[in-house]
């Protein structure tokens, strides 16, 4: 087996689209989990990828995204989560993160054959990824309390396709690279 990547799924968020106001409840309650990947993800040297929405602003980049989320109300729940300057960053337009974007060119470039995703939304882009890591033979690994959603129910529906279709290890995030040397 080759190597792990942490990908964070559109956590650059302003929160401004229709859902939020049901999304940002589980958004604010996954952010300290996906803080803690992002730490010990670091700490061991594993890549992170940043994988987000452009928001349809074709012209922005990575950078201007992050302003935008940090100048918006909800900056609480990008603040703790910001990309370091080792961190890749890929911006995608729909709901995988690999379609019509470089990520499987970048994975295959850096050997990562694991991925460990965390984001949202559980029920949308981050199942949809899943699958699409799944046909392309990829191994997936998604922290429950890690992946925020919009709809519970649908969540845990999702969660258990993931484990039970795609063959994807849904576990605790501390249960990935624990604080221990």
């Amino acid at each position: 087996m080759g190597r792990t990547a942490l990908i964070v799924i559109d956590m650059i968020n302003t929160y401004d689209h229709p859902d939020a106001d049901r999304l940002i409840p589980s958004a604010e309650s996954v952010v300290p989990a996906v803080s803690g990947l992002l730490r010990r993800a670091r700490r061991r040297d594993v890549p992170v990828i940043y994988v987000n929405d452009n928001f349809g602003e074709w012209r922005s980049h990575h950078g201007e995204l992050l302003d935008h989320a940090l100048a918006g109300p909800h900056a609480d729940l990008v603040k703790p989560l910001v990309p370091d300057d080792a961190s890749l960053f890929v911006v995608k337009a729909r709901h995988s993160i690999f379609f019509e974007t470089p990520l499987g060119y970048l994975l295959g470039q850096q050997g990562i054959d694991r991925l460990v995703l965390c984001g949202q939304v559980t029920e949308q882009c981050v199942l949809y990824s899943s699958l699409d890591a799944h046909i392309r033979h990829l191994h997936v690994i998604v922290p429950r309390d890690a992946v925020a959603h919009i709809h519970a129910d649908l969540a845990d529906a999702a969660l258990r396709m993931m484990e039970r279709n795609m063959g994807a290890r849904v576990c605790d995030s501390d249960e990935l690279w624990n604080d221990a040397p």
